[in-house]
């Protein structure tokens, strides 16, 4: 009886796996031999290095709201139109404007010395002539915060904390505080100024910029930030104990608003045309390089990826758009614009990724989709491990920081991790040139691309966007 028992629910595991087998989700075997092809083509393509080139070569930087933000969407709508999408069009999106005239951040006692700097995005400017006054350094934002006022009242401050190199940038988040709200930080304490160590990890005599905010109705105090050699020089000069005087001279506008234009793409699906894959990056940059890996880089990236799958591909059963988003630099006003017009019918969308980090390899994926949806991601990585990149785990993806404000609403997500070992010595720069992009290495991150939309597109399921993928945690 025991053995006819065993041999019974040994029968009914066996079943129970084989309908489960069945049920799975699974692509058919043209599909993914036409993601290898997009993979190979991929591979041996330039055409994603010699879209950023000309977008860095022929309008350079993109501060948004500047006459280069404008050139820069007239490019964007001739070259995907002459890359033959099924539609290209463009969304408006208003923010207010910022302008850098000069900086100059220098040393007057106890000995005089010029140090590299460069003004914060939205910093106000200066009175004429500059503010000069005896500098106190924090180590970081927190000990600004807790400081006595009375410490920092009517004195320049400076913060001196560094950022740490790492492979997912997250050295990042752990000090771009400093940046963004140190200025109000210090007004509030009423400081004449604010003086950073740049937030990145170049050794070079290169300032990196970047945005601060404001509460609404916080008293605006002029900000800049100096390289990290400089900032070294500084805090060796302060640790001496005598007083260390400084003047910092900024010219910078805050201007009227400003509408630009998110450039959208399609290639309309064969089957569902109203189910979307949405690849996106940002047209803007800062006022300073060309703009190359951020985010130069991405819009070559994304749009290289979709003309691929164009030539190389039937076409997909659901749409797959290219978004090359507007002001990302200045506070995502693009994707917010974005969101708040398609947000009703998010359910329309399959997946949301963006390329913004540079051109370096993509090393591992990471997606939120529903519990049906998910064997599906496996399915996509097995395609894309060949090309070194690891499964992440089932992680709340924002697909990019230019998804993030739709991702609130549900947005079903992949993140395609790239290395930014280096990615923060030129971030924000004068240094983020063209030459800093590895075309092999952007060749990689096109490949990741192209396999990840076409299979998305002409995945057996839906991936969830909506309600049931909202991160509780982010209410």
């Amino acid at each position: 009886m025991k053995i006819v028992v065993a041999v019974a629910l040994a029968a009914m595991s066996v079943a129970g796996l084989q309908a489960a087998q069945v049920e799975a989700p699974q692509f058919e075997t043209n599909q993914i031999e036409t993601a290898r092809e997009l993979r190979a083509v991929a591979l041996e393509s330039n055409l994603g290095y010699e879209i950023t080139e000309d977008l860095t070569t022929r309008i350079g930087n993109r501060l948004a709201g500047s006459e280069n933000d404008a050139r820069a969407v007239e490019w964007a709508v001739k070259k995907l139109e002459s890359l033959g999408f099924d539609r290209v069009w463009t969304e408006p999106a208003t923010f207010p404007t910022w302008t850098r005239e000069h900086e100059r951040v220098s040393i007057t006692s106890p000995v005089e010395q010029d140090l590299v700097s460069l003004a914060i995005g939205f910093s106000p400017g200066t009175p004429e002539g500059g503010v000069e006054a005896e500098v106190v350094m924090f180590d970081d934002l927190a000990a600004l915060q807790a400081a006595p006022a009375e410490d920092v009242a009517g004195k320049i401050v400076f913060i001196r904390k560094r950022m740490e190199r790492a492979r997912d940038g997250s050295g990042y988040g752990a000090t771009v505080a400093a940046r963004s709200t140190g200025s109000m930080a210090a007004a509030e304490k009423d400081a004449l100024a604010l003086i950073i160590r740049s937030v990145g990890t170049s050794t070079n005599r290169f300032a990196h910029t970047g945005t601060m905010r404001f509460d609404a109705g916080s008293r605006r105090i002029p900000a800049a930030a100096i390289s990290n050699p400089d900032a070294d020089q500084l805090e060796r000069l302060i640790k001496m104990g005598e007083p260390v005087r400084l003047s910092v001279d900024i010219g910078a506008q805050v201007n009227e608003p400003y509408t630009s234009q998110n450039v959208i793409a399609e290639i309309t699906g064969s089957k569902f045309p109203e189910k979307i894959v949405a690849l996106g990056a940002h047209l803007d940059s800062w006022d300073v390089g060309t703009g190359a890996i951020d985010d130069g880089a991405g819009v070559g990236i994304v749009t290289a990826a979709a003309r691929i799958i164009m030539e190389h591909a039937e076409r997909p059963e659901r749409s797959i758009r290219v978004i090359l988003f507007a002001a990302e630099e200045i506070g995502l006003w693009g994707g917010r614009a974005w969101a708040d017009a398609h947000k009703d019918n998010i359910e329309n969308y399959q997946l949301a990724a963006e390329s913004d980090f540079g051109a370096g390899p993509v090393y591992e994926i990471s997606a939120r989709v529903s519990d049906e949806a998910w064997p599906v991601i496996g399915a996509i990585h097995a395609e894309l491990e060949m090309l070194g990149i690891a499964m992440g785990g089932r992680t709340q993806a924002r697909g990019g920081p230019d998804f993030m404000p739709m991702s609130i609403h549900g947005l079903a997500a992949a993140d395609l991790s790239q290395d930014g070992t280096k990615y923060f010595d030129y971030h924000h720069t004068e240094n983020d040139t063209f030459d800093k992009i590895d075309p092999a290495e952007m060749a990689q991150n096109v490949a990741a691309y192209a396999v990840l939309a076409w299979l998305a597109a002409q995945s057996p399921v839906d991936f969830g966007s909506g309600p049931g993928l909202v991160d509780t945690s982010e209410e």
